[in-house]
């Protein structure tokens, strides 16, 4: 099949078109296969997907932007589709909800672990599954390897979480996300919306969203749904609060024309939008790769907002990048552009810690791959450790993790030496 272009097909424009022809079996990715005479390629994806979390499914206009000629090793290809030969064991402390956000969900769909802020999950469905997806345990289809766990119906949690957020006026700052919020039908978008808009601690709603990387042409062709966003963003503004659009880019080569319209469209209306990327191996872990993100993001009025050290999923170890490397991009990124526009490199904790800035680790083995973190905030007694990727040690190291009674002693060890820090004031890496 010849790449769809918008000259070529008018179709192609229309987000509902999108969504109708995604590819979510491996029969239908056949069709797209350029260069798989033997076909070797498509039995080393059959593989990927028996092993991946998260279900297949991708837009037309992904695939556009796929490289077909350097498979294996194109940025966009990696992020969606996996391939068997490239799967890495996963690293020993990897637990399904690494971030611990069940334990922090007060009622049925809601995360709340920082103070004043909230999550609300809203739909477990998005319009492109990333393989890397952290809720991978509730997104998406089931899949060989992972049976999801699923939230209540959303109307059944709605009231619930409505009467927990007006009995606890210390959040002013709600995350509607999922799944993503480009999967709601524009109804339940303005009811969400306008729900959150009557409690009148709400200072701050951010709706988080993958899809002005993956379908940016929702924008642009579903009138009903912008429509519900700008008449959310219209009371919000009248009533002091602010609406913001959280997107998802990892690659400069993400940046298209139809991105383009999207986000001057969302612009006229006065929306803020941020960019939130996942550092991934492969993809962004470059310097020049970041900085062209950074600068296209900055152009087309996205603020580069975070960027987090990926988080650690089943299936994609071979995707992370070690607290050295983030420490590198992020000093490599600060002062090529205004401040405001320069991303903060993160480090989401698993164990529930919240976001920490990658380089404010209480300690720091280069030789064990293991950061520890304090997250006085949040949870002000404890400690959250987050490994490199086992590929990025020295063989001794790696058996040392895949020993458990190793890898308890580089726990313990790391934790004890990142207390004595802490007390007596001092913060570094081991040389």
């Amino acid at each position: 099949m010849s790449r769809i272009t918008h000259e070529m097909n008018h179709e192609f424009a229309d987000a509902a078109w999108q969504e109708r022809h995604a590819v979510t079996r491996i029969d239908q990715l056949r069709e797209w296969m350029r260069v798989d005479a033997d076909g070797s390629l498509m039995r080393d994806v059959e593989l990927g997907l028996a092993r991946a979390p998260m279900a297949m499914r991708i837009t037309p206009y992904v695939l556009n932007l796929i490289d077909w000629s350097n498979f294996l090793k194109d940025a966009i290809r990696k992020q969606f589709i996996p391939v068997g030969s490239e799967i890495l064991p996963s690293h020993p402390l990897l637990k399904m909800d690494s971030l611990h956000e069940r334990e922090n969900s007060p009622v049925d769909g809601l995360v709340h672990r920082y103070q004043d802020k909230a999550l609300l999950l809203a739909t477990d469905r998005c319009p492109v599954y990333c393989r890397f997806c952290t809720r991978s345990y509730s997104v998406g289809l089931d899949t060989q390897s992972v049976s999801k766990k699923r939230a209540a119906p959303f109307q059944m949690r709605w009231h619930s979480i409505l009467a927990y957020l007006r009995t606890n006026p210390v959040i002013v700052d709600v995350v509607v996300s999922g799944g993503d919020c480009f999967r709601l039908k524009a109804s339940r978008l303005l009811a969400i919306g306008m729900g959150l808009l009557s409690i009148p601690s709400i200072r701050r709603i951010r709706f988080a969203t993958k899809g002005l990387a993956v379908l940016p042409m929702k924008v642009t062709s579903d009138h009903e749904w912008t429509d519900a966003l700008f008449n959310i963003n219209h009371v919000g503004r009248d009533q002091g609060v602010e609406i913001s659009f959280h997107t998802h880019f990892n690659h400069p080569g993400e940046i298209t024309d139809y991105t383009i319209a999207a986000a001057e469209l969302l612009f006229k209306q006065g929306i803020r939008m941020r960019n939130q990327s996942v550092l991934l191996a492969g993809v962004n872990d470059d310097p020049e790769v970041m900085k062209q993100l950074v600068k296209r993001l900055s152009d087309i009025h996205i603020q580069p907002y975070y960027v987090y050290t990926c988080d650690l999923v089943e299936g994609i170890e071979h995707m992370r990048c070690s607290v050295k490397r983030a420490c590198q991009i992020e000093n490599a990124v600060r002062g090529i552009t205004a401040g405001y526009n320069t991303p903060v490199f993160v480090v989401d904790t698993p164990g529930g810690g919240g976001k920490r800035d990658v380089h404010s680790f209480e300690h720091y083995d280069r030789q064990t791959g293991l950061a520890v973190y304090r997250a006085p905030s949040v949870r002000p007694n404890q400690l959250f450790t987050y490994p490199d990727p086992l590929q990025s040690l020295s063989p001794d190291a790696q058996a040392a993790w895949l020993n458990p009674k190793r890898a308890e002693r580089i726990l313990s060890d790391a934790v004890e030496t990142a207390r004595v820090k802490s007390m007596s004031g001092l913060c570094g890496m081991q040389k």
